[in-house]
């Protein structure tokens, strides 16, 4: 029994933890931050204000994790975020293809909690920051559930806490609202009409019981849903943040007014329910319950801090490049109306570039507090940039640049800038893509490679001569395409086969890009018309008379009509890809962006692939074959296609399939890295959107690395992530590592991105 005397006051328990580097925010980007940190080596301390890791993906709020790759909608191809925001998404669908938003905590929770250099206090809000001069020097934070005070001290501190607590506690230069169009010469930039910053959400989720349900509504609900100006497209079978545009805030102070925005919504939230069980529109309501509400908004706009470079609309649209790259995005310029929910106007208006874009490391500290990082929402953009890097995908790739930043800078002891040019950026940029960050026109360069220096061989490499018939056919009612990875040089014939019972006439056309690495097929290099007699399965040739001037991928669209259908291959290939220019409901409902004049984006057709399990591709055959697949571009650096396939795919036939590297003489290896392909062309979304498998159909699932003794240094029967990283106990000394590759998950040939091999 504890028996206190009285006293006039008493303390809290007080704890005090020293660290190198400390995050504050354990939303997804901070969740990410924190681990890239700790995994270079580095003592980290991530604070979180929540019960749970991940903000606005958690199961508190339910926000589907998204990025570059827009639902598949868009035209950025093989653009999901890597490194460690692509192992969790990529662990939570081997875990949880069902999408249940509670399993994915664990995902979280699991991969910060298994890291030793790692410390994570949760339910700790910090509410002081300690500086000298102009430099912060620790952070304090309650903890309500174990009634402790934290003081957490470090040379370096990241602000990931989505409204920026720490940076506007230190003093650090922040923006809230929108700039004015004159600016940054923003087209997009809002007036007052439209309003000047983002609101909340919250969700619902509702299950079907078996049996009829009643519903009361609490007296605060929305009584009269035609307050809800889009109050027709509710339908009772949405629910979650397919809700998105149940959305309010906009007009109110997204900081202080979070409170009163949360009531506003639960007031929607309860009143759309009301709607769905009690309006009589909906009888297949009858047997659903009301599940779960969310108890805290899902935020999306407050402070933007002001970094040394302020990423604005241009450098989105025009796709600047930057020296100093260390993330990419690729989400739609997506600004919504500040009246939200109560607002006549569309819920969104999404606008995408050709391609994905550059965030300068620029973007990623305080211009003004020296030891400050900034990771997630809250980075150096302007408000229309910010209506596209907001997102959690984009959010947690930039944060791993500030974690790998911030292991260098404790490193090296130095300050966020230092970083920002010369030696330490060159660093920065090739230990970030050497952990798995693409960084767009960046491949890994590094000396230490010994497979960079080796003789690659493989048992097989494809050769293709043809994806063969055996698909249903589809229907030319929507242009259809092919991506193809072309050489510098002439274009392969190519042939088709089409049915068409009247007879008719098909336009083919080879498109590419305006940019070598872009997917978005605006330049037509040539076109052919063929006429159709009557018939089924008829072979269409076509040739094509030009070069391609440098490796890039080419599309070659089908032109054609309703009653004509071209052949499908039910063979899937690493870095092949069909797309169809259709509606797509996730961007675009007519296929193609329109520009509107003045606002400066541009317009364009959206070629986009169907998810699977279908989306198979085109059949066709190919002379000469065509050979994008060769060993060599295992050691090219880059992890995925970009302008060309960037992997060895082994031949179909090859039952054993065998890549080796040799040296002339032995070297002492101590750690190697796999790199397979996980389909970074699909988003992976964590919740509500049920994935068709648990891996990727082009993922190598078994594998065994062996020296040349063939001795076995290490295997896997369950390969689902991007990346196998074998660090051996002892230096094994070999002039030869051989690579045995078993089947893959979906029975496509097995391909590999890289080996990487260190001493």
């Amino acid at each position: 029994m504890i028996t206190a005397p009285a006293t006039d006051h008493r303390l809290l328990k007080c704890r005090t933890i020293d660290a190198d580097f400390v995050v504050v925010g354990g939303g997804l980007g901070g969740t990410c931050t924190a681990i890239t940190a700790a995994r270079a080596g580095i003592k980290v301390v991530l604070i979180q204000d929540r019960p749970v890791l991940g903000g606005n993906c958690s199961s508190e709020v339910r926000l589907w994790v998204l990025g570059a790759t827009s639902h598949m909608g868009n035209n950025n191809r093989w653009a999901r975020e890597g490194g460690v925001v692509d192992e969790i998404l990529l662990e939570n669908t081997w875990r949880n293809p069902e999408a249940n938003p509670v399993l994915f905590d664990t995902v979280l929770l699991e991969k910060a909690v298994s890291e030793p250099n790692l410390t994570l206090l949760l339910n700790t809000a910090v509410n002081e920051v300690l500086k000298d001069g102009e430099a912060i020097t620790a952070v304090r934070g309650f903890n309500s559930q174990n009634s402790t005070t934290y003081e957490v001290r470090a040379p370096l501190f990241c602000d990931a806490s989505g409204d920026g607590v720490v940076g506007f506690l230190a003093g650090a230069a922040f923006r809230m609202g929108a700039e004015a169009k004159e600016e940054f010469n923003e087209g997009l930039a809002p007036d007052q009409s439209y309003g000047e910053l983002l609101g909340h959400s919250i969700y619902f989720y509702s299950k079907d019981t078996g049996r009829p349900v009643s519903f009361t509504p609490p007296a605060f609900a929305l009584k009269d849903i035609t307050k809800i100006p889009r109050w027709r497209n509710i339908k009772a079978q949405d629910m979650g943040c397919r809700f998105w545009w149940l959305e309010y805030g906009g007009r109110c102070d997204t900081v202080h007014d979070t409170e009163d925005i949360k009531w506003e919504l639960w007031k929607v939230a309860y009143g759309v329910w009301n709607h769905i069980k009690n309006s009589g529109l909906f009888p297949e309501a009858a047997n659903l319950t009301l599940e779960w509400v969310g108890t805290i908004p899902g935020k999306r706009e407050s402070r933007r801090f002001e970094g040394p470079y302020m990423l604005n609309q241009r450098d989105v649209v025009e796709q600047r490049r930057f020296p100093d790259t260390v993330a990419f995005g690729g989400w739609s310029l997506d600004l919504h109306p500040a009246d939200g929910v109560y607002s006549p106007k569309s819920g969104c208006n999404q606008y995408h570039s050709r391609g994905i874009y550059e965030i300068p490391y620029r973007c990623l500290y305080s211009r003004n507090v020296p030891n400050l990082f900034l990771a997630g929402r809250i980075i150096s953009v302007t408000h229309v940039a910010f209506s596209s890097t907001r997102v959690m995908a984009t959010c947690s790739h930039a944060g791993q640049a500030v974690g790998m930043a911030a292991a260098l800078c404790t490193k090296e002891k130095l300050l966020p800038n230092d970083l920002s040019s010369g030696v330490h950026l060159a660093n920065l940029q090739q230990e970030l893509l050497r952990s798995g960050q693409h960084l767009p026109g960046k491949a890994l360069r590094e000396a230490a490679d010994l497979v960079q220096q080796a003789t690659i061989s493989a048992s097989s490499t494809l050769r293709l001569h043809a994806l063969p018939k055996g698909g249903e056919p589809l229907p030319l009612d929507v242009p259809r395409a092919i991506l193809l990875p072309l050489a510098a040089g002439p274009v392969p014939t190519m042939t088709f086969w089409i049915d068409a019972p009247q007879g008719g006439a098909v336009r083919l056309e080879l498109r590419t890009s305006n940019r070598p690495d872009n997917h978005t097929p605006d330049i037509v290099l040539a076109s052919q018309e063929v006429t159709l007699a009557p018939g089924l399965a008829q072979a269409v040739h076509v040739t094509f008379p030009c070069s391609i001037d440098q490796a890039r991928y080419g599309f070659v669209c089908l032109f054609g009509s309703p009653d004509l259908r071209v052949h499908t291959s039910d063979h899937r290939l690493t870095g092949i890809l069909s797309v169809a220019c259709k509606g797509d409901a996730a961007v675009s409902t007519h296929g193609a962006q329109v520009a509107p004049p003045d606002a400066g984006v541009e317009s364009m057709e959206f070629w986009t692939p169907q998810r699977r399990p279908g989306g198979r591709n085109l059949a066709m055959a190919f002379q000469p074959a065509l050979a994008a697949f060769d060993a060599s571009q295992i050691a090219n650096g880059i992890d995925r296609p970009t302008n060309a396939a960037n992997a060895w795919v082994a031949d179909p036939v090859d039952h054993h399939p065998t890549l080796t590297c040799s040296w002339s003489q032995p070297h002492a290896i101590r750690r190697v890295e796999l790199w397979f392909d996980s389909d970074f062309d699909h988003p992976l979304e964590n919740v509500l959107m049920i994935n068709p498998e648990r891996a990727s159909p082009f993922g190598v699932r078994r594998w065994r690395l062996r020296d040349a003794s063939g001795r076995e240094l290490a295997a896997s029967d369950d390969q689902h992530l991007s990346r196998a990283t074998v660090i051996l106990d002892s230096p094994v000394i070999t002039d030869r590592l051989i690579l045995e590759c078993g089947e893959t998950h979906g029975g496509a040939p097995a391909a590999v991105f890289a080996i990487r091999a260190y001493a």
